[in-house]
């Protein structure tokens, strides 16, 4: 399966961010970050030190305090005493992956005579779009940063990244991932397995470790934004900028997840939670989740199919013969019809087979002729000729789910798997790169 996907140069984590720019920050917050020893807030012509060193390419303090800024207005927390020092952490980390990043693009310009990086156009064009999406004109949009002590160099700087690493990965990687039917047809049969389970709908922040130094950094980080959004810090914003997972992007929403779906410390979690409810923060193997639990429901006892048909029209008094034939027919259907996908079409050019959509039903609402066929085929199979009083009939099996579940389709379960797997092969390419590089912090 290697279906046409929508690929766009948007940055969906720098539109959000823009959002936030625009409605968000009151001046209060910029005080706050200025007298901090970590991050001065240097004018750019003034003395500036040293935060780090990426291979080389330096980060200054102006740049850090700039991006200090950017992270406090678009997460929705305050600044406090406590919780500075991890705006700062995550900040320099931020700044830190986009230096390799760039670095990186750079180098494979050099090595393969190709444009990567972002042009100035390109990121003007961009801004241009998030003012019109707040309401603004591009000036508008740039007095509205400068209000709150933000740089459009800075705003500029990320969303270059965002865009030209998004490119590169999609680009580079996008077209050599295959999501196969089996494997759309494995989540499909884990979902009707899953039918009898409890169904979550969450929202989550993911702390990677290996990210931000270590599990013990990344326990303490999360208690800190769960402090932060017991106090009103909105989870969207605070999962667009703190989360490492690929559901950041749309602020942490990983819509309906059944039992079993998630590492075992957030199933057991998600047990003894309510709906509304935000959990404390949940340690796994590689980091710390922190989940909102939108709503909660009990596993589904009905199954509902979809279904698809082909049929020959036979009286019941048809004689044995008209029978036959008509079961040879549907035979030689079935061994041209690969599913649903081509049903119609395979009947098509048999005379006397009729071809159509079904729906959906619950299983247990069929005639029994049927449910036997719905209950024992798997979503994509067909049925053997099946003899009613309207006719022979062969049932194709489309899609089933618990009811009440969500119900995917094949598409969307092949784009969710290509998202996961793209998403997996860009924090793999990050880790390298940090492992092979040489970063000083000061």
């Amino acid at each position: 399966m290697n279906r046409a996907r929508k690929v766009t140069g948007r940055s969906a984590r720098g539109l959000a961010l823009a959002a936030a720019l625009a409605t968000g920050a009151a001046p209060a917050w910029a005080q706050a970050v200025a007298p901090e020893p970590q991050a001065p807030a240097a004018a750019p012509g003034f003395s500036e030190a040293v935060a780090a060193v990426v291979n080389d390419d330096i980060i200054s303090t102006y740049d850090l305090a700039q991006r200090m800024r950017l992270l406090i207005a678009t997460s929705g927390i305050q600044p406090t005493q406590q919780n500075i020092a991890q705006f700062q952490r995550e900040a320099l980390i931020s700044l830190v992956d986009e230096r390799l990043q760039i670095q990186e693009l750079r180098h494979q310009e050099r090595e393969q005579k190709i444009d990567i990086i972002a042009s100035d156009e390109e990121l003007e064009e961009e801004l241009a779009e998030m003012a019109q999406g707040n309401g603004m004109n591009r000036q508008q949009f740039e007095a509205s940063l400068a209000a709150q002590g933000i740089g459009i160099d800075t705003l500029k700087e990320q969303i270059r990244a965002q865009i030209s690493w998004q490119r590169w990965i999609r680009g580079r990687y996008g077209s050599r991932l295959r999501v196969g039917e089996d494997q759309v047809r494995a989540v499909q049969q884990r979902m009707a397995a899953a039918a009898s389970k409890p169904q979550y709908q969450i929202a989550e922040v993911f702390i990677d470790s290996n990210r931000v130094g270590g599990p013990q950094v990344a326990l303490q980080g999360a208690q800190q934004l769960v402090a932060q959004m017991q106090q009103g810090a909105p989870f969207a914003a605070v999962a667009r900028q703190f989360s490492a997972s690929a559901t950041a992007a749309n602020g942490g929403d990983a819509g309906w997840v059944t039992a079993g779906e998630m590492p075992a410390e957030v199933d057991a979690a998600l047990e003894q939670m309510r709906p509304g409810q935000l959990s404390q923060p949940i340690p796994v193997r590689d980091g710390v989740y922190i989940i909102y639990l939108r709503d909660k429901r009990s596993g589904a006892g009905a199954t509902v199919v979809n279904l698809k048909q082909a049929a020959v029209a036979l009286p019941q008094t048809a004689s044995a013969d008209q029978v036959a034939a008509a079961t040879q027919r549907l035979t030689e259907l079935r061994s041209r019809a690969t599913g649903c996908g081509d049903l119609e079409a395979a009947a098509a050019g048999m005379p006397g087979v009729v071809a159509g959509d079904l729906g959906e039903a619950e299983i247990a609402d069929l005639a029994p002729a049927f449910r036997d066929a719905a209950q024992t085929l798997q979503t994509g199979q067909l049925s053997q000729p099946i003899r009613t009083q309207a006719g022979l009939h062969v049932l194709a099996v489309c899609g089933k789910r618990a009811a009440g579940a969500e119900n995917l389709t094949a598409d969307q379960i092949e784009n969710r798997l290509y998202g996961q797997q793209l998403s997996m092969i860009a924090r793999r390419y990050m880790r390298d790169l940090r492992t092979s590089a040489t970063i000083e912090t000061r």
